[in-house]
């Protein structure tokens, strides 16, 4: 997470603070700071002055170079998330929005301007009104975190009942998940490595808190499903887990997986097919329409109600992100 102090700019300036990055590679190697021109807002979009940025793994391997091809842009300016207040509007767009408080999504999905500056311009739908009970920090962790995990819980449809078994829920998505199945009705399992991680996860909700590094992961799932298993498993790395899944996935249940550590993964599919056991992928970047706008939806309701809260590690300084050992 990166927090960014906003001191007034002479407009005769034109100028904005930014973090950029012209090759891939480690963050020490190729995060430039400086300044760049303020962006200007085209017709049907709006430009957020921005106060978080937030940082995603996503955003790390996009500028280390995981994805190929490794560059898409001459200069990218990273970070799909952030949050901060609307200040000027493009043709079409309603000038009430000006001062609007807003969290952002998908800001460098497919463009060279991320939230890593002061400024931002991107189309208006993708600045979403922040409740006044989160403030810009956590409002930042809500584009790629809180969109994953709402889709993940309910992706397969109602979870009234069920349990679900969520992996890593001290990290962002999986905070979110837990707090989103319980507001749904379902029990919740999921992992940590440490107990500090656990306390996380105590925090977030989860029923049934396993340390998989102290302790056997399938044995204590079938000791609390009573031997039939989880109705659901939601992924963050499938490359890492594919092995136990056919141990701890009921017959009828499902997976979703919204991430993965390597792109070829060997899978027990007769298994599956026996125990009538589906997959389901997805990447939050490409929601349909549809999906978005009732996960906004949804999630706004559970922020402004307080079901559901956001949360994140650390906030840097513009002039310490270069030294964040959580963003090579």
């Amino acid at each position: 997470m990166t927090s960014f102090s906003t001191p007034e700019i002479k407009s005769s300036t034109e100028l904005m603070q930014a973090v950029w990055y012209d090759k891939t590679g480690l963050a020490e190697q190729v995060l430039q700071a400086g300044e760049l021109p303020i962006p200007s807002p085209s017709p049907g979009e709006v430009r957020v002055r921005i106060y978080a940025s937030g940082v995603n793994p996503s955003d790390v391997k996009s500028r280390s170079g995981f994805y190929t091809p490794p560059m898409v842009f001459s200069k990218t300016v990273p970070h799909s998330d952030g949050a901060g207040i609307i200040d000027q509007v493009g043709e079409g767009v309603d000038q009430a929005r000006i001062g609007e408080r807003v969290w952002i999504w998908n800001a460098q999905w497919k463009r060279a301007s991320g939230t890593a500056a002061q400024y931002v311009a991107l189309p208006a739908e993708q600045a979403v009104v922040l409740p006044n009970t989160v403030d810009f920090a956590a409002g930042a962790t809500l584009g790629v975190p809180a969109l994953t995990a709402w889709r993940a819980v309910t992706i397969k449809g109602d979870v009234v009942g069920k349990i679900l078994f969520i992996v890593g829920g001290a990290g962002a998505v999986g905070h979110f998940a837990i707090q989103v199945a319980k507001a749904k009705g379902a029990t919740v399992i999921t992992t940590v490595s440490s107990d500090e991680k656990a306390a996380h996860a105590h925090q977030a909700g989860a029923d049934y808190i396993l340390n998989y590094r102290t302790e056997s992961v399938i044995e204590r799932v079938k000791e609390i499903t009573n031997g039939k298993g989880v109705d659901l498993v939601i992924d963050v790395d499938i490359a890492a887990n594919a092995s136990i899944l056919p141990d701890i996935i009921a017959p009828h249940g499902a997976v979703t997986v919204y991430g993965t550590s390597a792109s070829d993964v060997t899978l027990p599919i007769l298994q599956f097919i026996v125990n009538s056991v589906s997959i389901q992928f997805f990447i939050v970047y490409e929601f349909q329409s549809i999906v978005r706008q009732a996960a906004i939806s949804d999630l706004t309701h559970l922020l402004q109600t307080g079901v559901v809260t956001a949360r994140y590690r650390q906030a840097l300084s513009l002039s310490s992100h270069r030294g964040c050992s959580s963003c090579r």
